[in-house]
């Protein structure tokens, strides 16, 4: 069965953070002021990327 349509609401914000976090995490990177903030933004990036997998599997 297809996704419905709060289905692909959630994909579409979770790949939204993504980008987010994928923008921040290469700014952290750059400028490692905090040691912590690359870490924890990878771990949000594969949190939003496992969300993402949990609702295909879903639909």
């Amino acid at each position: 069965m297809g996704l419905n349509k709060k289905q692909k609401k959630q994909i579409e914000v979770a790949k939204k953070k993504i980008q987010n976090f994928q923008v921040l995490l290469t700014a952290a990177k750059a400028q490692p002021d905090d040691p912590q903030e690359a870490p924890r933004l990878e771990a949000e990036i594969a949190k939003q990327k496992q969300l993402i997998a949990d609702i295909q599997k879903e639909g």
